[in-house]
């Protein structure tokens, strides 16, 4: 019976009541019950559009009916018109509605009550308006926790895809950054290295060979840094544990690195380094090699580099210069600088880069290892 639709319902539950009068009126009552029956029942088919409408039209009929002393079992078209306000409105429009029924319910018990029996029935109609006016608020109530949990529930799948694109988004600059940071030095010092060997091949052939020599490391470096990187993408990459990721020790390779390129560079490192996290240690190794990158691709023949990293339980501050040209900061610009930055951000540190006033280019950054990038970079 619940699963039909409202109006089929509806007229089964008033070809039951006229069955009703029918059946059980003498003939001159019938013009008046039925139309009462019919009047009481068919504002009922519009009352989840308008509930507080249709229940004030079934009360003015009701309330015509009892003035004619008409009695009828489709008086329970009020109890339905309550129940429906009780769904449909909020609590003052339920009580205003529970206090006109319970006014006509004292009325009708008044009129229709037998033998002088006024409580009893009054009670007993008393007791279906509550039964009537709670069940609705109750189903209102549940109606609107399941609507508020539902609600929730999709904000929740929102931010969950939200998260997650911001999430795909960080990893893809992540790795983006670090494929620059390890095929633009890798690449640089090969191509260095390799025109290097093509001039001495002729003049001085052992230095030809030993660039060749240093390509080929630089080469294998270089397919281990993306083993590496890529391995971490990977869970239980085996090339991820077996190359740890490298940090400020390894700096001193870095430069060794650097000077066969044909960069001099210097290391100083100040300090207790091997308490560094070896997150914070990667961003320092990152940094230095894009600066010193950047100085070996816009520095001529002859110039020299140096980098100086301070440690501290607190904060790790690196410093690359080098020897070559002033040059406008345009001149040096663009993504290993950004790079970098994005780099320093993680650990609430910022990149000072520009001409230094004695010449040549600086690089300054200072890492706050407090910062939640240290946990999470």
């Amino acid at each position: 019976m619940s699963r039909l639709p409202p109006v089929v319902r509806g007229s089964l539950l008033l070809a039951l009541l006229l069955l009703n009068v029918v059946t059980t009126r003498p003939p001159r009552e019938l013009p008046a019950a039925v139309t009462f029956t019919v009047v009481l029942m068919l504002p009922l088919v519009w009352r989840h559009r308008a509930p507080r409408t249709v229940f004030g039209a079934v009360a003015a009929v009701a309330s015509v009916q009892w003035l004619l002393d008409v009695q009828l079992p489709a008086d329970i078209a009020l109890l339905v018109a309550l129940y429906t306000v009780a769904v449909h409105s909020d609590l003052r429009g339920t009580l205003v509605a529970g206090a006109v029924l319970e006014a006509g319910g004292f009325l009708a018990c008044l009129r229709w009550a037998t033998d002088g029996a006024f409580l009893t029935p009054f009670v007993a109609v008393t007791a279906m308006i509550v039964a009537v006016g709670v069940l609705g608020v109750h189903v209102r109530t549940h109606r609107a926790y399941l609507a508020a949990v539902e609600e929730r529930a999709v904000r929740l799948e929102r931010d969950h895809d939200r998260q997650a694109r911001v999430a795909v988004a960080e990893e893809r600059t992540r790795i983006t950054r670090e494929m620059h940071d390890i095929v633009t030095h890798n690449l640089s010092v090969m191509v260095a290295l390799t025109d290097a060997a093509v001039y001495a091949q002729h003049r001085s052939p052992g230095k030809a060979i030993a660039a060749m020599h240093q390509i080929s490391e630089t080469g294998r470096q270089a397919l281990t840094d993306m083993r590496r990187s890529l391995g971490v993408l990977r869970t239980g990459e085996p090339d991820a544990l077996r190359h740890p990721l490298p940090g400020i020790a390894q700096l001193t390779t870095l430069a060794d690195q650097m000077c066969a390129a044909g960069l001099p560079t210097r290391i100083e490192i100040h300090g207790a380094h091997t308490r560094i996290p070896a997150s914070a240690q990667l961003t320092v190794y990152r940094l230095v090699q894009e600066a010193l990158t950047n100085s070996f691709k816009h520095t001529p023949a002859g110039t020299d580099a140096k980098v100086r990293v301070e440690c501290s339980t607190e904060t790790v501050t690196v410093d690359v210069s080098d020897s070559g040209p002033r040059l406008p900061s345009a001149a040096r610009s663009g993504h290993g600088i950004t790079g970098m930055r994005e780099r320093a951000a993680a650990y609430e540190g910022t990149v000072r880069a520009g001409p230094l006033p004695g010449g040549g280019w600086g690089v300054h950054t200072r890492l706050f290892l407090a910062s939640s990038g240290a946990a999470t970079a």
